[in-house]
C-alpha cells in the first residue's frame, strides 16, 4: 500500500485530547533511535474494544498526564473484515497478526479456512523470542491469533493444544481450564514442560532462567476485573517479561492485550471501563519506558476495534460534567487510532487498514 499523505490527526479527532498531547513533550521528540546491529524489538499493546473515547476517558478521569501524550506519531486504520463493516476480535487480530483480513471469527486462517503465517512464526526463525499477555484467557481471539490456526475462535480446547508446540515463549494470564481438568480429561501442563515451560512459578520464587519458557495460567477463564482487586496483573507481568527478554539478549516480540476494556464495554459500564483504561495506561508506560531506557524498540499501540459506542457527553446539557454513555452493546465501525514510539514510529502515520500493521512491523524490522 502507497504510504498516503500525512493527515494530522487533530483536524480529525477531538480537540482536547490532542490540546493535552501537545502541552506534554514527547520523549521520542528529543530521543534519537537510531537503529543498531541488534534487530528492533516489537512491543504490541492492544486496547482490545479501546476506540478514541475510551482513550479521551483516561484525560478526563485520571489523576496523572496519560501515557497517550508522550506519543508523537499517530494515525489511524479501518478494521473492517471481509463482506461485513464492523469486525470482531478474531478477525482483527488476525489482520494485525498474519497480514490479510478475513471473517470474524477466524484465527489465523483466511477466508478459506487455510491457515497463514502469523508474525510470531515469521520472526522466531529469524531469533526473535516471543510472549503474550492478556487479561483474558490466552486462548481468547486476540492472543490466539499469534499462535494458533482454527476455525472458529470458541475452539479453544484446540487452541490451548496448539500453543504447546507454539513459537510463543512466554505467555501470562488465565485460561487454565483449558490446560488443566478438560472435558476430554487431558492434562496440557506435563508436555508444556516437557518442550521447556517453567509453569506458574511464584513470583516470589522466580528466577529468570534465559534458556528457559514461562507460562502463567492465573484464572480459571478470565483474569479478575480491576473492580475485583486484579492488582498491578498486567504492568507486572510485562515488566516480568521484559527482564526475561532482557535477560535472554534476543530481539523480541511482545503482545500485551488489555482485554476487558471490551467486556466493559459489551456490559455498557462506564466505572468497568475507565479503571481497565487506567490499567492499560499504566502499562503503555512500562512499554515506553523500556523503549526510552533500551532504545532499540518499537512501541505500538493500537485496538482492534471499539466497543459498545462509547461517548463522553454533556451531562443533560451541562457543559462543565461529563456524562459516559453507550450506544450498543456490541462493537461498532468507527476508525481506530494508533499511536507508535521509537525505531520506525514515523511509519505509523496517515489512515490505512488495519492489515498494514503486520506489514509496516515487517517493514520496520528489515530496513
Amino acid at each position: 500500500m502507497k504510504r498516503l499523505i500525512k493527515i494530522y490527526l487533530f483536524a480529525l479527532l477531538p480537540i482536547s485530547i490532542f490540546v493535552s498531547c501537545n502541552t506534554v513533550p514527547s520523549a521520542a521528540d528529543n530521543k534519537k533511535f537510531k537503529r543498531p546491529d541488534k534487530q528492533i524489538n516489537v512491543i504490541l499493546l492492544i486496547g482490545d474494544g479501546m476506540g478514541l473515547s475510551q482513550v479521551s476517558a483516561v484525560y478526563y478521569f485520571g489523576d496523572k498526564t496519560p501515557s497517550f501524550s508522550r506519543f508523537s506519531d499517530i494515525s489511524l486504520i479501518n478494521v473492517s473484515p471481509i463482506k461485513l463493516k464492523i469486525t470482531d476480535s478474531a478477525s482483527g487480530a488476525t489482520a494485525f497478526a498474519c497480514g490479510e483480513k478475513t471473517y470474524n471469527g477466524a484465527i489465523g486462517v483466511d477466508a478459506d479456512t487455510n491457515e497463514i503465517q502469523n508474525i510470531f512464526e515469521i520472526l522466531s526463525v529469524q531469533g526473535y523470542k516471543t510472549g503474550i499477555i492478556s487479561t483474558s484467557s490466552v486462548t481468547h481471539a486476540t492472543p490466539a491469533c499469534y499462535y494458533a490456526h482454527v476455525s472458529k475462535r470458541s475452539m479453544q480446547y484446540e487452541i490451548a493444544e496448539q500453543i504447546v508446540d507454539s513459537d510463543v515463549d512466554f505467555f501470562a494470564g488465565g485460561g487454565e481450564s483449558w490446560f488443566r481438568n478438560r472435558k476430554d480429561g487431558r492434562d496440557l501442563y506435563p508436555a508444556l514442560i516437557q518442550n521447556g515451560f517453567i509453569m506458574d512459578q511464584p513470583l516470589k520464587s522466580l528466577t529468570i532462567i534465559p534458556e528457559k519458557k514461562y507460562g502463567f495460567l492465573l484464572a480459571k477463564k478470565g483474569m479478575p476485573t480491576m473492580l475485583e482487586d486484579r492488582g498491578d496483573f498486567l504492568s507486572d507481568y510485562t515488566k516480568i517479561a521484559l527482564d526475561y527478554f532482557t535477560q535472554s539478549e534476543s530481539s523480541f516480540f511482545l503482545m500485551v492485550e488489555g482485554s476487558q476494556i471490551d467486556w466493559a464495554g459489551h456490559d455498557n459500564n462506564s466505572e468497568y471501563l475507565i479503571e481497565e483504561m487506567k490499567d492499560f495506561n499504566k502499562t503503555i508506560d512500562i512499554a515506553l519506558n523500556y523503549a526510552e531506557q533500551e532504545g532499540n524498540t518499537l512501541v505500538i499501540v493500537t485496538a482492534d476495534h471499539e466497543t459498545g459506542g462509547f461517548t463522553l457527553s454533556t451531562n443533560d446539557g451541562d457543559y462543565g460534567d461529563i456524562k459516559p454513555s453507550f450506544s450498543t452493546g456490541g462493537h461498532s465501525a468507527t476508525l481506530i487510532p494508533v499511536f507508535a514510539f521509537g525505531n520506525g514510529a514515523e511509519n505509523f502515520r496517515g489512515v490505512y487498514e488495519n492489515t498494514e500493521i503486520f506489514h509496516k512491523i515487517l517493514d520496520v524490522i528489515s530496513n
